[in-house]
């Protein structure tokens, strides 16, 4: 993963840089209503109109994906109920198992009256 991330970076130099130092030529800037003009370099200006499209691009990704989020969260939060209650229901099972080992058998009761000993 981490190569792929510095061959997207060493790629995007290569055609960024050559980019920028043939656009050095100044632009005016100016929005209509406003009386500000901007001189800068072609090449800033088309970068920093990517750069906000990235911005804007991954902003909405990331408000969609939000009801996945959401989502994923209550699952989370129903399987860790649904574990603990899985060990709660083992623990009584257990407790169960324990407590009928511990029983008597009610026919070794019954064999064991008077009366069943005086037969014999």
């Amino acid at each position: 993963m981490r190569a792929a991330f510095w061959l997207v970076i060493a790629i995007a130099a290569v055609v960024l840089v050559p980019f920028a130092v043939s656009n050095r030529a100044p632009v005016s800037l100016g929005l209509w209503p406003l009386p500000f003009v901007l001189d800068t370099p072609l090449y800033l200006l088309v970068l920093l109109t990517l750069l906000a499209g990235f911005i804007i691009g991954a902003a909405g990704a990331w408000l969609s994906g939000h009801r996945v989020r959401r989502d994923l969260r209550r699952q989370r939060r129903r399987a860790a109920a649904l574990e603990r209650e899985l060990a709660a229901t083992q623990a009584q099972l257990a407790d169960r198992s324990r407590a009928a080992e511990l029983r008597v058998p009610t026919e070794l009761v019954v064999a064991r009256t008077p009366a069943a000993l005086t037969q014999s």
